[in-house]
């Protein structure tokens, strides 16, 4: 339980240096390469501070003298987080723990499976229901597949494909076009495969909920970077911001998959970002740096604790302690 505390709270910590970093980027700069970092270091950080930059809760044993002076001086009440028997009552629900920890780990690789076959259904189903051979169509030059409802999206591990509903097609050219090139970056950019590798951390650790809001982050700025691609390539973003509402209500029947056009939830801050991106004032461009760089200085400083006497910054704390007078 005190591993799950400390992750969650190095998660959010990165998790808040990315917001920083992302805030400090100019409007059109990519910024899933933020989260693409973000995301491996919050899951190496913990592992390797376990072994090598951890800190003992409590006391031990071989230190019970020094644990003496500092109850003499401090008088540390029994059941507190610096109690040995508070910990041990704390440990006593890991085995629960452990028990839901796997039942809602084989719960999202089911939904991983599920929602891979139904993709696998869709694209299967829209060949047999036009008796078109199983090719790709091209529309404006680009290789779809026309479903029912479902998309625009791009789906695929290894081979990647542009799901394209049929409402679509009666698009006007130009939003047609938008609509397309923007699956056509996605499927490029391998942004379904990037996802999918993104999101297998949260297997391990379903628990995480700094990982969920930094996947989550991830995905909006998947989002972000494909629509300034959009936008230099073809122009406007005042239509294609436009069509982005109108695709949003035509789309709302069919399911959601990501990436896609209208990604997850995140319409109104792609708007922002596109019609009226925030301006840097001089004060901003050194104290969001300057805040990103304090608190991952903080992430780096911070021991992973433990409760256990392998320690090596408890072995310091009581080195530092020992040749300290106390105070009587």
């Amino acid at each position: 339980m005190l591993c799950i505390l400390y992750v969650v709270a190095v998660g959010t910590l990165l998790g808040i240096v990315g917001l920083l970093v992302e805030r400090a980027l100019p409007p059109t700069a990519p910024r899933r390469w933020v989260w693409c970092a973000i995301i491996p270091i919050s899951m190496v950080i913990p592992g390797v501070y376990r072994w090598h930059h951890n800190w003992a809760v409590t006391e031990f044993p071989a230190h019970q003298e020094v644990r003496s002076s500092l109850s003499h001086s401090i008088e540390i009440a029994s059941l507190t987080p610096l109690d040995r028997d508070w910990w041990a009552r704390t440990e006593s629900y890991d085995t629960a723990i452990n028990q839901v920890w796997l039942i809602v780990s084989g719960m999202l690789v089911l939904w991983g499976l599920t929602n891979a076959m139904r993709v696998s259904h869709i694209v299967s189903s829209s060949h047999r229901g036009r008796d078109i051979p199983r090719q790709l169509s091209m529309l404006d030059g680009i290789p779809v597949v026309v479903t029912d409802v479902a998309g625009p999206a791009t789906v695929g591990l290894f081979r990647s494909r542009v799901l394209v509903p049929r409402w679509v097609l009666a698009l006007p050219g130009m939003q047609r076009q938008y609509v397309l090139r923007h699956e056509e970056e996605h499927r490029r950019a391998h942004d379904a495969r990037l996802l999918f590798v993104a999101s297998l951390p949260l297997i391990l650790m379903p628990w995480n909920l700094a990982l969920w809001w930094q996947l989550r982050r991830l995905c909006l700025a998947v989002e972000m970077d494909c629509d300034n691609r959009v936008v230099a390539a073809l122009g406007d973003p005042n239509a294609y911001g436009e069509l982005l509402l109108k695709v949003a209500q035509a789309g709302s029947r069919g399911p959601r998959l990501q990436p896609a056009f209208l990604g997850m939830g995140m319409l109104e801050r792609r708007l922002n970002a596109l019609l009226a991106p925030a301006q840097l004032r001089h004060l901003q461009r050194f104290l969001l740096p300057a805040a990103a760089l304090s608190l991952l200085l903080l992430v780096l400083w911070m021991p992973h604790p433990i409760v256990g006497h392998d320690s090596h910054a408890h072995a310091t704390m009581i080195s530092n302690v020992t040749t300290t007078p106390s105070v009587r």
